[in-house]
């Protein structure tokens, strides 16, 4: 598979709110409507360099991947790739980064076409595969809580959009109660089942973490590490992927280069 195979969509929790199954929804907790909304707000301003090692299902590890991303250039040059499983990169592989961005821009228009400003209603989405289930942060419940943090369980439902056995997914975000902005968010996987009768999706953790850039602005995504399996017929897929952010710098969007504001992307793909 090109694509690591569960493609995880940790941040679509950037959406406030999701409509929920009930006439009148419960609200969202306010600690975790906090969270969700700094993390709306602050969306894109960041540029970063982004590190990735990757390993087979063996373990055996390919070569070193980074990658530059400002999102103040124009959007084919927003992702600059420095180095790709441990080489130069092609031709190819830079006009492949520059689509990306290309893409990355026609998704940001469609979103301003349609509205979709943070706390609008729109359904924040978890994908796998091709497939995709709504994130319900209305019905979120306390999982733990010390001193200083609060960890929700938030769940996942299937809409008319879905078939995903949403029963099978452990969503857990943790929330600084001093900052009210996220530490850490947690995808399990409970037991396996297959996708489409055929891919069998055996196993599967992720791990986000959020660290403090600037005291003045909200923790961002620092780092990303997880681990899965998955099967079709007697052929193995997966594997392991530890990914890093660092050299931060505030910018202004390039979305915003008319003073316009849009809504932040429901889901980043990895």
């Amino acid at each position: 598979m090109r694509r690591w195979f569960f493609l995880l969509v940790l941040l679509s929790l950037l959406v406030p709110s999701a409509p929920a199954l009930e006439s009148t929804p419960p609200p969202v907790p306010p600690l975790l409507l906090d969270a969700l909304t700094k993390l709306s707000q602050d969306f894109d301003h960041w540029a970063y360099t982004e590190t990735r090692h990757r390993a087979d299902p063996d373990g055996k590890p390919r070569g070193e991947t980074v990658i530059r991303f400002d999102p103040s250039k124009p959007y084919a040059e927003q992702y600059l790739p420095l180095k790709i499983d441990g080489q130069t990169p092609t031709e190819r592989q830079l006009k492949d980064y520059q689509k990306r961005g290309e893409r990355r821009g026609e998704r940001l228009t469609r979103e301003e076409a349609a509205g979709n400003e943070p706390g609008s209603g729109e359904t924040a989405r978890f994908r796998l595969n091709g497939d995709n289930a709504a994130i319900d942060p209305a019905h979120a419940v306390v999982a733990n809580e010390t001193d200083s943090s609060i960890t929700f369980n938030v769940p996942l439902r299937n809409d008319a959009k879905s078939t995903l056995p949403v029963e099978k997914f452990e969503l857990l975000a943790r929330v600084n109660k001093e900052r009210r902005a996220f530490e850490n968010v947690t995808l399990r996987l409970r037991d396996s089942f297959r996708v489409k009768l055929v891919i069998k999706i055996q196993g599967g953790a992720a791990n986000v973490d959020f660290g403090v850039v600037d005291p003045k602005f909200v923790p961002v995504m620092t780092s990303i590490s997880g681990a899965g399996t998955a099967s079709v017929l007697f052929l193995k897929f997966g594997g392991s992927i530890d990914l890093k952010r660092t050299d931060f710098l505030r910018v202004k969007p390039y979305s915003e280069r008319f003073g316009v504001k849009i809504g932040p992307m429901k889901a980043l793909d990895f």
